[in-house]
């Protein structure tokens, strides 16, 4: 039986001791800040992260350099016989495409997972990958059933500010102060490739309402399984746990039978969207993971 390492990136939102324990590898995701590179969760801690957002500094997303991956990936074969690497979704980052380029030259041995996950989504196929080892799937057929299911999952985010999306050019200054002034709480999903504005609202009561019935609607509708029962339930934060907590506890009682796993949002969502953003989120149970 094939020896399969299991590789993500920092955008699954898995920290370096955690992965250590889950037995994956996590490759940081690097980010520029006044010309000088930092790496998630190594040499840049997340409140070291905030508190240059509160200074405003300009942060920039970046992409792992081609010998980071492949340094990861050189070191993993000497004691591996195979490795599924999962990076961020291919229509938010050109990691992905990138990764698949350099697969091309391990004939085989590096399977490149394409499902257009981030955030909890995406440490779910991580560990979802993982239980597939552990089964004794080898890293061709891993990659099959983790694509397979790729759109099986939604993330619904609302934002605390608009500030860091007018930042980033993500909207005009004249719909930043216009949606300040109204106090907007945008809602945004993401579905697959793309992060799209899903809805708007007046309060972050009705915000977080929107996000529940949201989800309610995709257990019904998407997934045809309104009580959840194969499904994943996340909550997901930016820099306010203890709004994430109070989150939970709502979200709780409309799914009292799931279990809500919570976890901080990663950086290079953050860096985008700001601190105090919360995040509801779902996957499906993979099939053959089930009992």
């Amino acid at each position: 039986m094939s020896k399969v390492a299991v590789v993500t990136d920092s955008s699954s939102g898995i920290r370096q001791i955690e992965a250590k324990e889950l037995g994956i590898t996590v490759l940081p995701m690097p980010f520029l800040v006044g010309g000088k590179t930092y790496y998630e969760d190594t040499s840049l801690t997340h409140e070291e992260f905030y508190r240059m957002l509160s200074e405003d500094m300009d942060i920039a997303t970046s992409m792992p350099a081609v010998a980071d991956v492949t340094d990861v990936w050189d070191k993993l074969l000497a004691d591996y016989d195979e490795i599924v690497h999962i990076p961020l979704s291919s229509g938010l980052s050109g990691s992905c495409e990138t990764a698949m380029m350099l697969a091309q030259d391990y004939e085989g041995k590096v399977c490149v997972v394409n499902n257009q996950r981030i955030s909890v989504t995406q440490r779910q196929s991580a560990l979802d990958a993982a239980a597939l080892v552990r089964a004794g799937k080898g890293a061709a057929e891993i990659k099959e059933i983790l694509e397979k299911h790729k759109l099986e999952a939604s993330i619904y985010i609302m934002l605390n500010t608009l500030h860091y999306l007018k930042k980033g050019g993500r909207i005009t200054p004249a719909a930043a102060a216009l949606g300040t002034l109204l106090k907007l709480k945008p809602v945004l999903q993401i579905q697959g490739e793309k992060l799209d504005a899903f809805a708007k609202a007046r309060t972050v009561k009705q915000g977080k309402s929107i996000m529940i019935e949201a989800m309610k609607s995709d257990f019904a509708n998407r997934f045809f399984d309104p009580t959840g029962e194969n499904l994943h339930l996340y909550v997901a934060y930016s820099d306010n746990p203890s709004e994430a907590e109070a989150f939970k506890t709502e979200v709780q009682a409309v799914f009292p039978n799931m279990e809500i796993h919570t976890q901080v949002l990663p950086l290079n969502i953050s860096c985008h969207i700001g601190p105090g953003a919360l995040a509801l989120a779902c996957s499906c149970k993979l099939p053959k993971l089930q009992d």
